[in-house]
């Protein structure tokens, strides 16, 4: 049997501060009401719904606008990490999300939450490779991860992209 909840506040995956949801009943017990993010449903809480509905619209202009501003803070630009490889250029370990967020942080200084970074697998290659990071509000920034070795007999070689054959006449 599910639980109808009033959400207080963003829930990943679940809904938005105003939303009434239905949860199983060892989620809202174990995680919302403890959590303080939801309410059990009742008349009062109901009255609350369309104040908290307003407030998140407010919340969502002035979050969009953030986003937007480190979206294009973000948006084409490159970092570069050195990694340790072995005798055959194989890197040891792996460039995960956390990695990326403190490169970003040390060299661009600008703040992201490690779950804002979208890989499908940790980076275990040398070169280039485009990360994609999501935003709140649904606004999106790409950015360049270079992955160097420390070892220069090891470096990769950009290949520019081929011109297309015309046919001679």
């Amino acid at each position: 049997m599910a639980n109808k909840l009033l959400l207080i506040e963003d829930v990943e995956d679940l809904g938005r501060s105003g939303d009434i949801v239905s949860v199983k009943p060892g989620y809202a017990r174990n995680f919302l009401l403890p959590q303080g993010v939801a309410i059990i449903a009742s008349p009062q809480a109901l009255r609350m719904q369309t104040r908290l509905q307003e407030e998140r619209k407010q919340k969502a202009i002035v979050d969009k606008k953030e986003s937007e501003a480190t979206a294009s803070a973000l948006n084409g630009i490159t970092i570069s990490t050195i990694v340790k490889v072995d005798h055959e250029g194989h890197m040891y370990g792996s460039v995960s999300a956390h990695d990326i967020v403190t490169l970003i942080q040390s060299q661009k200084n600008i703040e992201l939450e490690k779950r804002a970074i979208i890989l499908k697998h940790p980076i275990k290659d040398l070169g280039e490779h485009e990360v994609s990071i999501k935003l709140k509000e649904g606004v999106t920034a790409s950015i360049t991860l270079d992955v160097i070795s420390e070892d220069p007999k090891f470096v990769v070689v950009k290949q520019a992209p081929e011109a297309p054959e015309t046919a001679a006449e």
